[in-house]
């Protein structure tokens, strides 16, 4: 069997039908495009057939190129990047001219595509190569480039075809924060030509009717400029000065695929097309050798794959959710409520009051209107979701739940008599998850009569938005409640990671420690806006003020003594405890108040309060960005190794995959382990050792990290292959 068939029917239309065996997406290798490029040129020598029409065996056309081929190119060096890429020029090329004379641009046969349904990374190249596309009106399929979203750029001749037909300014959106469109949206963009419910046909019969003209593209005519200008064109000019400085305003400048799409826009821009498709080829070769390029595929696309489809799942059967049952109405219950109905599970939402469960209910309600007004969702599929929702105080409703989600107050005693509650109803062999943020799993299962069925599920606020969810196993947990929960999480389309049972479990163990640590700079006198600026020049979406600020101060002063009270005299934080209550005394509880550390009108943020200056005033001395980038970085870094030492996180690439998602840690770097193997081991000892003797033991080396910096190791070299600290 092979990737592509070639056919040709009675009306002299090739069919090249791309379909690779095992595979439920189409996936291009170097050996499919070898097989394409053979039938291009049997289509392109045989008088017998007058065009082609390239299409899907499936019911999507690609997913993209097939990254083992990336990193064996990889592996080659630049050479063999550089080389292989050119020879995917090659073909494509090839198909865009067809055959013909290069001086009359007559003589080619017409190629079309014929697009089932999504179309991405090369999926979608190869058709804008030829000389129409053609899509299914499918509202599913999604058509787009979102190479930048793994850290690389579209280098098989997306970016410069894209710029070429759209202009740089009207292509930005697509290249650069890798929108994707449905075929009618794709359509109206100009990156598609057509939407036929037959595309197949209808491209049949283009390519039946085209004529020469139909077949050179704009920037191969006489006279061709390019949309809004190149870069030495007045309007073109200011376009590329616009681009740079919203890419280094998006990107702080540490996203490599950023700045490289944008030096081959610019410099491509400048010269032929032939000319412009080897620059392209050069810039990407050099992300491709960009060590940040290789982890953000790691953890953002194989790692990340890999644990949606089970990597670390028990070996039991089936535990897909059937009916879940949701303790709790309010934000939490509401939003996992909304994300299981649209998953087309059944959901019973319970609250103390009718009034808050409807309340809860009505969550969905908005979402959903909200879909229907951007036209994502129709009056239809708001009826079906709604429908799934069952808004009630009676908890003989849960009869038949397969999972219990318990959503109540962050209060032990009120965990514990919802838990009894329920437990009287439901079926014996019921899942019972808690989501909780900060309290002990094992501790909240001693309310139940099933502790082996017992499991923590810490979603991330908002619900419908963010993509990750932390399961929790207690010391009781069975492999049956951990398969439930990883069942469910696939079913709500969220990326799971799994971890033992610790206080603040993994994603606030090591985000509490980032924010700690930008208010206890703020005390010792280090200037707020040099903190803040800081942070997102090293990647991090948020400042530590502003994401307290976020996540509201009031529940910093109650985590904060919840965690004094259980640690006693080892407690470590107290002069960030200084700052924080004394913040809450002055009312300033965050973003939520319209107060905080940084000043709001009506919910939007102004600049940083400056009653901040009066009470911690700045020192005379500063310290250097990257002393401080340091503290911000290793506060983080260094309790995510301490986590995998102690046992609480099992799995690096969980690890990484969760720091990016749950909290937004650098994606540049693909998350801390992969940031600890980009810098050495060796280089992370010498900057903790510094900032320990400077700022004091919470930054001490972790006895792994030295012993891999020691060793000349590095953490995926030793545990990329899912291996557990302990049992190394």
């Amino acid at each position: 069997m092979t990737d592509f068939t070639y056919a040709v029917g009675a009306d002299g239309v090739a069919i090249i039908t791309w379909d690779v065996p095992n595979k439920s997406m189409n996936v291009m290798s170097l050996e499919g495009f070898a097989l394409l490029d053979s039938m291009i040129d049997k289509a392109l020598a045989d008088e017998a057939v007058k065009g082609v029409v390239i299409t899907s065996g499936k019911k999507d056309f690609a997913g993209g190129m097939d990254l083992n081929v990336i990193a064996q190119m990889r592996e080659g060096g630049a050479e063999a990047i550089f080389n292989g890429v050119m020879q995917m020029h090659a073909v494509l090329r090839k198909i865009e001219r067809a055959g013909m004379d290069p001086k009359t641009l007559k003589g080619g046969k017409p190629i079309a595509a014929a697009l089932p349904g999504t179309a991405l990374g090369i999926g979608l190249e190869l058709p804008l190569s030829t000389h129409r596309i053609f899509a299914a009106p499918n509202e599913k399929a999604k058509i787009g480039l979102p190479e930048i979203m793994v850290g690389i750029f579209p280098g098989a001749g997306g970016t410069t075809r894209l710029v070429r037909k759209m202009g740089a300014m009207v292509a930005a959106p697509f290249l650069l924060e890798g929108k994707l469109s449905n075929p009618k949206a794709a359509k109206a963009a100009g990156i598609i030509d057509e939407v036929a419910d037959d595309p197949v046909a209808a491209a049949k019969e283009w390519v039946l009717n085209a004529k020469d003209a139909d077949l050179v593209k704009p920037w191969d005519a006489k006279g061709y400029k390019m949309p809004g200008g190149a870069p030495y064109h007045p309007a073109g000019f200011m376009t590329f000065v616009g681009a740079s400085a919203m890419v280094h305003g998006k990107t702080m400048g540490v996203y490599p695929a950023a700045k490289a799409l944008l030096s081959a826009v610019y410099e491509g821009a400048l010269v032929p097309f032939d000319q412009a498709l080897k620059i392209e080829a050069r810039w990407f070769t050099n992300v491709l050798l960009n060590p940040s390029s290789s982890a953000m595929i790691r953890s953002l696309f194989i790692n990340k794959e890999a644990l949606e489809k089970g990597a670390n799942r028990p070996a039991v059967g089936d535990e897909t959710v059937k009916k879940v049952g949701i303790l709790g109405a309010g934000m939490m219950g509401a939003g996992i409520a909304y994300v299981s109905a649209m998953a087309g599970i059944e959901v019973v939402l319970i609250d103390a009051a009718q009034e808050a469960a409807d309340r809860g209910k009505s969550y969905s309600t908005a979402l959903l209107d909200k879909a229907i007004s951007r036209k994502k969702s129709t009056e239809e599929k708001k009826a079906e979701v709604l429908a799934r929702i069952t808004a009630t105080t009676d908890y003989a409703a849960l009869a038949g739940c397969d999972l219990i989600v318990e959503a109540v107050f962050e209060d032990p005693k009120v965990k514990a008599e919802v838990t009894a509650k329920t437990e009287a109803v439901i079926p014996a062999d019921a899942i019972f998850a808690t989501n909780t943020s900060t309290l002990p799993i094992s501790m909240l299962a001693r309310a139940s009569a099933r502790p082996e069925q017992f499991i923590g599920i810490h979603f991330f606020s908002p619900v419908d938005k963010m993509l990750l969810v932390e399961i929790i196993k207690g010391e009781q947990t069975g492999d049956r409640a951990v398969a439930k929960a990883l069942d469910f999480v696939r079913q709500i389309r969220k990326t799971p990671i799994v971890v033992n049972d610790a206080r603040f479990f993994y994603a606030n163990r090591c985000i509490i420690p980032y924010i700690n640590e930008g208010i206890r700079m703020l005390a010792e006198g280090v200037n707020p806006t040099l903190i803040e600026n800081a942070a997102k020049l090293v990647g991090m979406p948020l400042g530590p003020l502003q994401l307290v600020d976020e996540t509201s101060i009031d529940l910093g002063v109650k985590i904060a003594k919840a965690t004094k009270a259980a640690m006693g005299d080892a407690y470590p934080d107290g002069a960030v405890d200084e700052v924080l209550f004394w913040m809450a005394d002055q009312g300033r509880m965050g973003k939520k108040a319209d107060a905080g550390f940084y000043s709001y009108a009506n919910g939007k943020r102004g600049g940083l309060w400056e009653g901040l200056a009066a009470q911690y005033p700045e020192a005379e001395t500063q310290p250097e960005l990257h002393e401080v980038q340091h503290r911000l970085l290793m506060a983080q870094v260094l309790e995510a190794v301490r986590a995998f030492e102690d046992g609480v996180l099992t799995d690096i690439r969980e690890g990484d995959v969760g720091a990016i998602l749950g909290w937004g840690f650098a994606p540049w770097s693909g998350g801390p382990f992969s940031w600890l193997d980009i810098i050495g081991a060796a280089r992370a000892t010498e900057i903790c050792d510094a900032l320990t003797e400077k700022h004091g033991a919470r930054f001490t080396t972790p006895a792994l990290l030295r012993d891999i910096a020691t060793k000349g190791d590095s953490f995926y070299a030793r545990f990329g292959g899912g291996q557990a600290a302990k049992a190394a």
